[in-house]
């Protein structure tokens, strides 16, 4: 049984209306947040970055694949990594429809990871995905974009994520080993070698030959990109979140 109150159909619809009040409020807000995005400077890329894609060696700017805007999924896959973590490929699975769309209207979706292109192959083949999807093994575009961490950094406590310095190990009373130690294993690593990966989405512009970096954002930040969720935020039970609950797709019947 579910303890939550009940009510008459004209007290739903009173209730209602001052959520929707609250919900255009925010809408108005998410508007301008996303114009204060677009009005960020633009920062030129000098540095020559280069890709292994399906399609052979890239630079950045290939990446755009002819269009002007590029929106890079950082998707954590590391060279140890068996397998993608769980929750970049729960967002990819949003995502995944939504790149023939993008592609017509002059943005190009991708995703980029450290893992060596033939893992990336093999598993974009096993999840049934067809978007691009590039590698960045050996250069410097993941620690550059700051989702990528050496271990020297994990272990000194002090990493630069989310544009703050933070520390991504497990607290001391090791409460939560168990929960991070169940992710880890999810892609057949320990904490720390699955940790030295972080999440993110950056964008960039191709403008007269020179690409610039227009925005960039991390943990939470995603969240509005996993469709999943924005579900689940209008369903009932909202998250209703008890540990690590999701799976990737292909896994759910194997429980």
């Amino acid at each position: 049984m579910i303890d939550h109150k009940t009510g008459t159909r004209q007290e739903w619809l009173a209730a209602r209306l001052e959520l929707l009040a609250a919900e255009k409020e925010l809408t108005h807000r998410s508007d301008e947040v996303a114009r204060q995005r677009q009005d960020l400077p633009w920062v030129r890329i000098d540095k020559e970055y280069r890709f292994a894609t399906d399609d052979g060696d890239a630079s950045l700017a290939d990446l755009f694949a002819g269009r002007s805007q590029l929106l890079v999924y950082h998707f954590m896959f590391g060279p140890e990594y068996e397998a993608g973590c769980p929750s970049c490929s729960a967002i990819a699975d949003g995502f995944h429809g939504s790149v023939v769309h993008l592609a017509n209207h002059d943005v190009t979706l991708c995703a980029v990871s450290q893992a060596p292109l033939a893992k990336l192959q093999d598993y974009k083949k096993r999840m049934g995905w067809s978007f691009p999807w590039a590698s960045s093994f050996g250069g410097e575009f993941n620690q550059d974009f700051h989702v990528t961490h050496t271990k020297e950094e994990w272990q000194s406590g002090t990493v630069e994520y989310n544009f703050r310095s933070m520390d991504v190990r497990p607290s001391p009373s090791g409460e939560e080993l168990p929960f991070l130690n169940k992710i880890a294993s999810s892609v057949g690593v320990d904490w720390p070698t699955y940790r030295q990966q972080g999440p993110g989405m950056s964008a960039f512009v191709l403008d007269d030959g020179v690409v610039y970096h227009t925005y960039s954002t991390y943990e939470r930040g995603v969240d509005a990109l996993w469709g999943m969720y924005q579900w689940l935020d209008r369903a009932p039970l909202g998250r209703n979140e008890d540990g690590f609950w999701w799976r990737r797709h292909d896994e759910y019947d194997k429980q």
